[in-house]
């Protein structure tokens, strides 16, 4: 027990330097692509700043396999050269046995990923894509979903138009049953529109079965409501910048996830993505368990053996292999081209059972 707890301690310490080293290197690259993408739009150094900090919890949530990769490989090459490694197989510590430390902790952290640094994600980038585009355009159009539909608001010329609609096609382009309400730049609601659908094209929305009612003070709005076979209603928004309103699943924490979901179906759209992105954050310590063993694979080795480079640079490349052949999985479950749970779980499991094998040959020796 005194060894695990050991190689634990030694092994969370090169979790930290690599931890440290990654983020200030993502950091600096970062707030050169933050400069060169705001600076030109007045924003000053405290707003790249700000926007820097924002992003930087969801680069260390894309970089954490690599984390755990570079931490392995580091800590078994330094007990390798420090013979600790040799002193464990003399008292009868297996192979296998001095793994034991490690996937604990990267359980524990692969747990911690999912529960806490998911949600600090989900945050964090949901308002650093508001204020990016707030940066970009001077204001933000956002859209909600719950159970009672869809609401999504737009900025206009004379103020504000909020639109409710109760369901929508898969691709948010057609909106059905949906209402229109129009507010002067004092929040005062100045006109309002009912339709049986709203087409969003060429800059306009497209209205069918348009009932129309002017809301100005003293006015009888019933008495002055006129209908119309269609009607279009001028629009900043588009169909990218309505879907781009959703932002990639990863702005919606986990916890969160499942309601998230369930309305989504209930509005119409696809919540495929959504749910890939949920069971590939479940399947996340399994994941990080894989790039421990494959690390490992390839280093718990005595370095008087010679080839220790080529050994690390194999075990890099094979983490990065198996790091795209999962992204590959999910884009491919989000496309519907494979099952959710065999696009989240099957690359963590393969990849686990494949480190196993030159694990085992060399625990045979």
């Amino acid at each position: 027990m005194i060894l695990h707890l050991y190689f634990a301690r030694r092994f969370a310490t090169w979790l930290g330097i690599c931890f440290i080293g990654l983020f200030a290197l993502i950091a600096l690259i970062d707030i050169v692509d933050q400069t060169r993408r705001f600076a030109d739009r007045g924003v000053n150094a405290g707003g790249i700043f700000e926007l820097v900090l924002l992003n930087a919890p969801q680069a260390i949530n894309q970089v954490l396999p690599l984390i755990v990769l570079l931490s392995t490989i580091a800590f078994f090459i330094n007990l390798a050269r420090t013979s600790e490694l040799i002193a464990t197989r003399a008292v009868g510590r297996s192979a296998l046995g001095s793994l034991v430390a490690p996937v604990a902790v990267v359980v524990i952290l692969g747990g911690l990923a999912t529960t806490m640094l998911n949600p600090i994600v989900a945050a964090t980038s949901k308002k650093y894509e508001e204020l990016a585009q707030i940066y970009r355009s001077g204001g933000v159009s956002t859209l909600s979903i719950s159970t009672e539909g869809l609401w999504l608001r737009q900025p206009t010329e004379s103020g504000q138009m909020v639109i409710r609609a109760y369901r929508s096609n898969p691709d948010a382009s057609v909106l059905y049953d949906v209402t229109f309400l129009a507010y002067d730049p004092e929040g005062t609601p100045v006109r309002r529109i009912h339709a049986d659908s709203a087409e969003l094209q060429d800059g306009a929305w497209y209205l069918r079965n348009v009932k129309d009612w002017p809301l100005a003070r003293g006015t009888n709005s019933e008495a002055n409501a006129s209908l119309k076979p269609v009607l279009e209603i001028p629009s900043t928004l588009t169909v990218e910048r309505i879907r781009e309103s959703f932002g990639h699943p990863s702005t919606v924490s986990i916890w969160d996830l499942p309601d998230f979901i369930d309305q989504l179906d209930q509005a119409g759209f696809s919540s495929r993505e959504h749910q890939v992105w949920m069971q590939s954050e479940m399947a996340r310590p399994l994941f990080l368990i894989s790039m421990v063993l494959i690390a490992a694979s390839f280093t718990m080795r005595h370095t008087r053996f010679g080839g220790t480079g080529l050994a690390v640079l194999t075990a890099v490349l094979l983490g990065f292999a198996l790091y795209f052949i999962r992204s590959f999985a999910l884009i491919l479950g989000e496309n519907g081209q494979l099952p959710v749970l065999l696009a989240a779980w099957a690359p963590p499991v393969a990849s686990i059972l494949l480190a196993f094998g030159p694990l085992l040959h060399t625990e045979d020796g």
